[in-house]
């Protein structure tokens, strides 16, 4: 009996993502008007790969290959300048620290609005709102301003809003490493409970190697915005471990 292929959630088509940086310029050129030199940086270089529904994808490489690039292009808060990510019509969010917070809003506050752009009704918001709230642990601060909240309080606001408002993909950059001990035990479960939800498919971002090796069931190696390599968690991490060592 042949196995049956399972559909697509998510596939990239040479998917390119350059910055523009414009070197400094003395106020003096900038009166004069003088034509600043621009220089193009390439943080992700014709990317291509696909995720099937359900699917787990660890993306792994040292700081600066464009992990978090294309992880933020996926979850739609930019646009690739050349190729095609299409998400099949799946609903999308990211965890990550920096991302999707209006600093003069309350947690709770954000709690709404970050909902509502995932695309949940405020009534659905106010039905978990206090699930998110309990889970995210950060107390009288969650009627603070965001930008009062430390590292830690702010990933643990993210992590709580994305575990408990459902999405059918999952974009994880780095939160599960961050915050104490205890909370990242936590927010490590409640991580593999969704996982086993078949459905639902997820992206991980992390330096861990332990991470990826427990959760996913593939890994993604990107080296200086290219594919390096794409596989068996085990064969790719231990790949990249002897790359590091190198």
């Amino acid at each position: 009996m042949e196995a049956v292929e399972k559909k697509k959630a998510i596939e990239l088509k040479d998917v390119c993502i350059n910055y523009r940086i414009l070197n400094a310029t003395s106020v003096r050129k900038s009166f004069l008007h003088k034509k600043q030199r621009e220089i193009v940086f390439e943080a992700v270089k014709h990317v291509s790969f696909s995720v099937e529904e359900g699917g787990i994808l660890g993306i792994i490489g040292r700081n600066g290959s464009g992990k978090s690039t294309l992880l933020r292009s996926i979850a739609g808060v930019f646009s690739p300048n050349e190729g095609e990510i299409d998400l099949k019509g799946h609903s999308v969010s990211l965890m990550a620290l920096g991302v999707g917070f209006k600093g003069t809003l309350t947690g709770r506050e954000n709690i709404v609005l970050s909902g509502m752009l995932l695309g949940f009704t405020e009534k659905q918001i106010r039905e978990k709102i206090e699930e998110i709230i309990e889970f995210a642990e950060i107390g009288e601060f969650i009627d603070r301003p965001v930008r009062t909240y430390s590292s830690g309080m702010h990933s643990k606001l993210a992590f709580a809003i994305t575990a408990m408002l459902e999405t059918d993909i999952m974009l994880v950059d780095e939160v599960l490493s961050v915050g104490d001990e205890r909370f990242r035990k936590k927010s490590l479960e409640k991580m593999k409970a969704l996982i086993l939800d078949q459905n639902r498919t997820v992206i991980i971002v992390s330096h861990s190697v332990e991470t990826l090796r427990e959760l996913c069931d593939r890994v993604l190696w990107i080296h200086n915005g290219e594919i390096k390599e794409i596989g068996e968690p085990g064969k790719v991490l231990e790949h990249y471990l002897e790359f590091m060592r190198a």
